[in-house]
């Protein structure tokens, strides 16, 4: 019964270092983002599901900081349209360059010719 006892306790101690040392690797790819107001950023759109997304950039277009809430909430604003608020860790910093186009073509379906 003794060695039970010590078999469940050494399991669980080794649990204990498996998961600290998971949350260090995880913790680590984390990047720690400021944003601040008027920064340009581009937004990672998650709902990306319609067509086959594999070479598909899912960064949309650029947006710019309207303001920055506590817990990595931040205001976003466009030129078109209301400002809304997203998580922090949906977006990155714009640096310039080519933003490829998100824009998914009208589908028409032509009738079948009989």
């Amino acid at each position: 019964m003794n060695e039970l006892n010590e078999l469940r306790d050494q399991a669980y101690e080794n649990s204990l270092i498996y998961k600290k040392k998971t949350k260090k690797i995880h913790d680590a790819k984390i990047k720690n983002r400021e944003f601040h107001i008027g920064d340009r950023v581009l937004l990672f759109n998650s709902r990306l599901k319609i067509f086959s997304s594999k070479l598909k950039s899912r960064w949309s277009r650029t947006f710019t900081v309207a303001k920055v809430f506590p817990y990595r909430t931040v205001d976003l604003s466009q030129p078109n349209g209301p400002n809304f608020k997203v998580n922090g860790h949906r977006i990155k910093h714009y640096y310039g360059g080519d933003i490829p186009t998100m824009d998914v073509p009208d589908l028409h379906l032509s009738p079948k010719d009989n």
